[in-house]
């Protein structure tokens, strides 16, 4: 690694002004960095070429802009390296100013870095914090993921992370939600957009984080908004079902075609489970799910989920529906008080659980067959009764969690051994050739 008068040196190369020979030799040589530990824990000691990175994506050399752009979003990608890439960086004003320009060849990249510095609640508002003090706005990001095609170059899919992991704010969550500015309505269609995985899993990390607030349910349960039907339709197969059950469904989800595919991504099957599970935490949210007859949509989901991790999500949901309400002065269960021996033992169970899922996907990988018990009928304990005495719980234990996608990153060149730099377990990151 470079002592203090080798990192001198190099950063008096990443100037404007420097030769391009010169500078693209010293962004590439940064950029190798950026794809070990060590590396990126040396750049982070060293704001100065942070900044410089941030100076240099406006060279008007196409290649070395493009390096360090992949250099930010590698860096961006470590947790280590966010607070001085945020705090002493300062890269909002110019990263925000080129994410508005349609014509900007970079905007995917910025969409990755802003996504990624975003995860973490502590740069998350920092985050936030530079959006609104830009002059740039949650609306205008909102204006710009809505607008099919708004950059003429490049997609923008990471916009939808972004909105997702912000609404871990209460601020940002708020403004999402506010009744007079329509965005939950502009968002909904997007739980169906089959152009992108990446787009169409933050429009629901976005709804499930917003589904928190309680206080809204009501409204978003209702005619003005009617969420329920989007967050069942991509749930929902080809099966036939009887008259009667067709009759009671929403009339977007009756007679759907023999084609009809569920989402195929099992995190956002996970997260629509959550976001209906999160909804059904007061009296009346429960009543409206029970009214539009989602148990038939979730029924022949169980019989058909492979996953057991989503399998058992969409079981716990199930059982909150068929359960017997609880007792009165506990119908909110987000406001039910959990004593403390009580939590501590939940937790653990959901823990031994959670060891268990992980075993038996493991067992499963590979495999074909399905798994025993989730397939065919639903299982005895699952029908359709009144004798359940199950409590009914939620516990916030992944409360506003960001979005699970791998993080963006770029392809560093001559790097041998580069580990992916990836918390997030769904999707191929995205890279560039250089």
């Amino acid at each position: 690694m470079l002592d203090d008068e080798q990192a001198h040196e190099l950063l008096g190369f990443l100037t404007l002004d420097t030769r391009p020979d010169v500078k693209g030799q010293a962004a590439e040589y940064v950029l190798g960095l950026t794809g070990s530990t060590d590396g990126r824990s040396f750049l982070a000691r060293n704001v100065g070429i942070l900044k410089a990175l941030l100076t240099l994506t406006q060279d008007p050399a196409r290649a070395i802009a493009e390096k360090c752009y992949c250099a930010l979003v590698n860096l961006s990608a470590d947790e280590n390296v966010h607070e001085a890439l945020v705090r002493d960086g300062d890269p909002f004003s110019s990263l925000l100013r080129d994410l508005c320009d349609p014509e900007y060849d970079f905007s995917d990249r910025i969409c990755s870095i802003l996504s990624n510095l975003s995860r973490r609640v502590d740069t998350c508002r920092e985050v936030f914090r530079g959006i609104q003090n830009q002059g740039v706005g949650l609306a205008k990001i909102v204006e710009i993921f809505c607008t099919d095609g708004y950059n003429k170059k490049v997609p923008l899919y990471y916009l939808g992370p972004l909105l997702s992991n912000l609404t871990q704010l209460p601020e940002a969550r708020q403004f999402i939600l506010d009744k007079d500015r329509c965005v939950v309505q502009r968002l909904l269609p997007y739980t169906q957009y089959e152009g992108s995985a990446v787009q169409r899993g933050g429009v629901v990390g976005t709804l499930r984080n917003c589904c928190f607030d309680y206080a809204h349910h009501e409204w978003l349960l209702s005619s003005d908004v009617d969420i329920l039907p989007y967050l069942l339709l991509p749930l929902a197969g080809p099966e036939e079902l009887s008259e009667e059950e067709t009759e009671g469904l929403p009339v977007d989800l009756q007679y759907l075609p023999e084609d009809k595919q569920r989402e195929k991504d099992p995190d956002i099957r996970r997260m629509l489970l959550e976001a209906i599970n999160l909804l059904m935490a007061t009296k009346s949210g429960r009543e409206v799910v029970r009214e539009k007859n989602a148990y038939v949509i979730l029924r022949e989901m169980h019989k058909w989920e492979k996953e057991p991790a989503v399998a058992a999500a969409c079981q716990k949901l199930i059982e909150v529906l068929i359960s017997d309400e609880p007792k009165h002065g506990m119908e909110n269960l987000l406001e039910v008080a959990i004593p403390e021996d009580v939590e501590k033992r939940l937790r653990q169970q959901d823990e031994e659980e959670e060891r268990r899922l992980r075993q038996e996907e493991g067992r499963l990988e590979g495999s074909e067959e399905g798994r025993p018990g989730m397939h065919g009928e639903c299982p005895e304990s699952l029908q359709r009764s009144l004798c359940s005495s199950t409590p009914l719980r939620i516990l916030p234990s992944t409360m506003f969690s960001t979005i699970k996608f791998d993080l963006p990153k770029c392809i560093t060149p001559d790097v041998s051994g580069l580990n992916s730099i990836c918390h997030f377990s769904a999707h191929s990151a995205s890279c560039c050739d250089l």
